[in-house]
């Protein structure tokens, strides 16, 4: 599928007038999808795998596969999952477009192509083929896929922004993140936008359900997308940054607010004193004490 450029309007999308990023660049969204749906499924038992190889050739799923792990797994899902993903099976196929990428029927016949190759190589423990039912096809595009709903209209459901579509013997669930309600549980949805002030309201959901950053983990997704947007919306990665910016400042002064003694045993001494004039470093000591210390000084030297 070749990126298209396209025009929606300026007020709210940040995707520049023609959007033809490189391959690589690509892979990039489509990487940091995978991580967003990693976390969304961190602790459960559930496993999410990115780009895997489906047949001898080089034929990879565009994102993840959901694959339950464990009895019972499929019937366990962690509490507060995005919209449109209430109806997991024991098997999940999802593709995923960018806000460079249209969602047409050829992406449809690609996802159910995987399906059938998935099927083949991933036996159950008998050594047969896993029913039919086994199986949900999931479809997540940034954009509404204007030609491919002309075409083949796509179904509502309960939910704003989630359809469903039968192609073939499926039934497709057809997420779009620019139409998907603005609730704390769609961050990961909201993040992936082409809107602004749903990319602004999935940053805020996101701080409330992961409120401390951990090295490498919880956040550094937010810090990849900030390095995407630099390069392709200058203005969404400062409002990016800026917010980065605001939470680590609210981070650091609940810590001092829990724990002030802890935060200081981080620095060495020096480190805690530096900016201080003399008198804001004397003050609270006792003066015989400073008095002992001058003239064990003086002795010395």
């Amino acid at each position: 599928m070749h990126p298209i450029g396209y025009t929606l309007s300026m007020r709210t999308d940040i995707t520049p007038r023609t959007a033809t990023p490189g391959e690589d660049a690509l892979r990039q969204w489509h990487r940091l999808f995978g991580i967003a749906l990693t976390e969304l499924f961190e602790g459960a038992p559930w496993r999410v795998e990115l780009e895997q190889e489906l047949a001898l050739r080089s034929q990879l799923l565009d994102v993840a596969i959901i694959e339950a792990v464990g009895k019972g797994a499929e019937r366990r899902l962690p509490p507060d999952l995005p919209d449109g993903l209430d109806n997991l099976r024991a098997h999940n196929l999802l593709t995923y477009k960018s806000r460079h990428e249209a969602l047409d029927a050829w992406t449809l016949d690609e996802l159910t192509g995987h399906y059938v190759n998935y099927r083949k190589l991933h036996l159950a423990a008998d050594h047969k083929r896993h029913p039919p039912s086994a199986f949900g096809l999931y479809a997540v595009a940034t954009r509404g896929p204007r030609g491919l709903n002309a075409a083949h209209p796509l179904h509502p459901t309960a939910w704003d922004g989630v359809y469903d579509l039968p192609w073939g013997g499926h039934v497709v669930r057809v997420i779009i993140l620019n139409e998907i309600a603005p609730q704390p549980q769609n961050a990961a949805w909201e993040l992936f936008a082409s809107e602004r002030d749903r990319i602004r309201q999935g940053l805020i959901h996101y701080r409330a359900r992961y409120p401390h950053p951990t090295p490498g983990g919880h956040w550094a997704l937010l810090e990849h997308l900030y390095l995407i947007y630099q390069r392709e919306a200058p203005d969404m990665a400062y409002n990016l940054e800026e917010f980065l910016r605001e939470t680590q400042e609210m981070v650091i002064a609940e810590a001092i607010k829990r724990d002030p003694e802890a935060i200081l045993k981080r620095f060495a001494p020096e480190q805690r004193l530096k900016g201080l004039d003399l008198e804001e470093r004397l003050r609270g000591l006792d003066p015989a004490t400073i008095e002992a210390w001058l003239a064990h000084q003086r002795r010395n030297h």
